[in-house]
């Protein structure tokens, strides 16, 4: 095995093969951790501003310092990180679907793995997420005491280029009503996209929350040398 490249697990899933590799990037001097999907790119350790700033976006909208988050996707857990740097969050759920993801951060095959896994905050739950988010009472058995504050989701490549079919649902006006309906007064909804703002959906997500906003987030690709630009959405129930 090279010591430039390395792939540290491969499983297959019932959405495809499953794969993590440690690569080294020789122009950047440093090891790039990537998960995918068939020929996909589920994640890529390089990149991570986006998923980073669903988390600062998301938890800068709550008014609450005894926060409960759920963090839909844990891929190389840079949002579930990141939830954590906030002193107002009390607990954080992360559902994951695959659980061989779960499985490479509790056994630290993944560098933030060890970090998440010891913080007492921080909970992993192995289940399909689209089907909690829309079932009448799916996040209740997550968060009995109370709903969660804030939901932030990275799954799908974006609400129209999804993983899944089945996932599509979710993003339609009653599937989202249904969400809505699960998260606190006044809570958040954060969603990922790898495109950038989509004014259809924010309308969509418009009719549904009280609020709702698009927020572009561009990044720097030194491989190509060119600035890219992702998406934040971003929604709010109504309060009390």
């Amino acid at each position: 095995m090279s010591l430039y490249f390395e792939e540290l697990d491969y499983r297959p899933t019932s959405i495809g093969a499953l794969s993590l590799r440690r690569r080294r990037e020789l122009s950047l001097g440093v090891d790039v951790f990537e998960i995918k999907l068939g020929e996909e790119f589920l994640m890529s350790s390089l990149f991570t501003a986006s998923e980073v700033a669903l988390a600062h976006l998301g938890l800068g909208e709550l008014d609450t310092s005894d926060a409960r988050v759920l963090v839909g996707g844990l891929g190389l857990g840079h949002t579930a990180k990141a939830v954590l740097e906030h002193p107002e969050v009390s607990g954080l759920v992360v559902v994951e679907a695959l659980e061989a993801v779960i499985d490479w951060h509790e056994q630290g095959l993944v560098p933030l793995g060890p970090e998440l896994a010891a913080d007492p905050r921080c909970s992993f739950h192995h289940g399909d997420f689209f089907a909690l988010a829309t079932s009448e009472d799916g996040f209740s058995r997550l968060s009995p005491e109370r709903p969660f504050d804030a939901i932030l989701v990275d799954i799908d490549h974006s609400p129209e280029f999804l993983l899944d079919p089945q996932n599509a649902d979710f993003y339609g006006p009653d599937g989202l009503r249904r969400f809505a309906a699960q998260l606190s007064p006044g809570g958040v909804f954060g969603l990922w996209s790898n495109e950038p703002p989509d004014e259809a959906f924010t309308e969509r997500l418009a009719s549904v929350f009280a609020q709702a906003r698009a927020e572009p987030v561009t990044f720097h690709n030194p491989l190509q040398g060119k600035n890219f630009t992702q998406s934040v959405y971003l929604a709010r129930t109504g309060g009390e």
